[in-house]
């Protein structure tokens, strides 16, 4: 079994493994509370009309998030959303201060583009260890890296809104869309939860592409 970065406070929940009605029923409702749009702009990349949507909750603290973004990503982002298969949304989940800051900063550095959010992202996940070691100075480092003085990224860490917004968006995942670790995957609505491999992942796409 894959070790997971859990929520403290919630447990896993247990699925049905037949798609009865009832469970069809509730995953369209998930599927639908996944796709509303919530308090923070979606980081969102690929084409708008690809028929495939993978819905990421992550956090900068969890490593298999981390291992995700650094080994999986890379190719699910060349072979399915730069070709227009797969558009792919990223969202915050944060399990700690530390991971909340950091996806503070990468907003940030982003300022409404997706293609630097997730750059900074790329970043703060190679830094890991360092970034949970020396948070502060990791911050800022990266920060520095993306054109931040020190007193911007001061500044940036200092927004209580972004962090109103940022929990008020964790709670309503947490509540509606029902995630309780990272990472979680949702595949047109489909929740897949715990790390996956490009071929675990690539298996549960090719056969949305064939219908």
């Amino acid at each position: 079994m894959n070790v997971r970065c859990r929520i403290a406070f919630a447990a896993l929940l247990a699925f049905a493994s037949t798609a009865a009605p009832g469970v069809t029923l509730a995953q369209s409702a998930i599927a639908a509370a996944v796709a509303k749009p919530v308090s923070l702009p979606d980081i969102a990349i690929g084409s708008e009309k690809a028929p495939i949507t993978i819905t990421e909750y992550s956090s900068m603290s969890c490593p298999h998030c981390a291992a995700f973004g650094q080994n999986v990503f890379p190719m699910l982002r060349s072979k399915y959303i730069d070709t227009g298969k797969v558009r792919f949304v990223f969202r915050e989940f944060p399990l700690d201060i530390k991971a909340a800051a950091a996806s503070i900063l990468a907003r940030c550095i982003g300022h409404g583009d997706s293609e630097k959010y997730l750059k900074a992202v790329e970043m703060l996940f190679k830094l890991q260890d360092r970034l949970m070691a020396q948070t502060k100075e990791t911050l800022i480092y990266v920060g520095g890296q993306h054109g931040m003085s020190e007193q911007d990224v001061k500044t940036c860490e200092e927004d209580q809104a972004q962090f109103d917004k940022l929990n008020a968006d964790q709670q309503y995942a947490h509540r509606e869309v029902k995630v309780t670790s990272t990472p979680t995957f949702f595949l047109n609505g489909v929740r897949l939860q715990g790390s996956m491999s490009f071929e675990e992942l690539e298996e549960r796409i090719k056969p949305l592409l064939r219908k």
